[in-house]
């Protein structure tokens, strides 16, 4: 059964990193939810950077973390962070995200 992300993830949440980029974090709280996404292969470069509108180039890290069973994303901010100081609720994007 299809899911949304919003569902499956305990946190889902984003933050600066520096002035220039923005991290998105995707953290599960078991290895089955987080096993099931990360296999699913739907979290990946073509798929941020058009949910961001940003290039797959700008996208500096997208990791998979399994001992936090978690997902970790970095890219290019479209502004610098001078008017958004904490980064936060830029994980928006992410929460509709269909998991086979």
């Amino acid at each position: 059964m299809a899911t949304k992300l919003y569902d499956l993830a305990k946190v889902l949440r984003s933050k600066n990193s520096g002035p220039f980029e923005i991290t998105l974090d995707i953290i599960f709280s078991n290895k089955d939810d987080y096993e099931r996404v990360k296999n699913s292969e739907i979290i990946n470069k073509k798929l941020i950077s058009e949910l961001y509108n940003v290039s797959m180039d700008d996208i500096s890290v997208l990791v998979n973390y399994d001992q936090a069973y978690a997902i970790k994303i970095t890219m290019k901010r479209l502004i610098d962070s001078g008017t958004d100081v904490y980064g936060a609720q830029q994980h928006a994007p992410l929460m509709n995200i269909i998991i086979p």
